[in-house]
């Protein structure tokens, strides 16, 4: 298998931040084939670039990187792709793509129903 998966957060020093990323992490790599690793684009490791690197050592040359915002920010439309720019200087047989971020995806909207849907039924039944 030559195709790897990075899930690509912000980053943030608070470590309770980066706590549902990493469990996000783990509950892909179960249900997934594909092997998926988490990185963070800055202020927290793992970072992207070593992210990148490790997964190149490991013989991966393609790597998806599926942003985990909302929408396309600045980050998105401007550091990202250079740091991947970067990266691809750095390692010219990869092939990296960056797909569009999960807030973008059509079925994002009925994850987020589903997750209304259920909290209303919880809230119900604890009355």
């Amino acid at each position: 298998m030559t195709t790897a998966l990075i899930v690509l957060a912000h980053g943030s020093t608070d470590s309770r931040w980066q706590a549902p990323f990493e469990t996000l992490e783990q509950r892909l790599k179960t249900r997934m084939t594909t092997p998926v690793r988490l990185a963070y684009m800055e202020l927290c490791d793992p970072l992207i670039e070593n992210v990148v690197a490790e997964l190149h050592a490991e013989g991966f040359n393609t790597i998806d990187i599926l942003p985990l915002f909302f929408a396309a920010g600045r980050h998105l439309r401007e550091d990202v792709p250079g740091q991947l720019d970067a990266l691809r200087q750095e390692h010219p047989e990869l092939s990296l793509t960056l797909l569009d971020p999960v807030g973008q995806h059509p079925s994002f909207a009925d994850v987020v129903v589903s997750i209304v849907a259920e909290n209303q039924r919880d809230s119900t039944c604890t009355e």
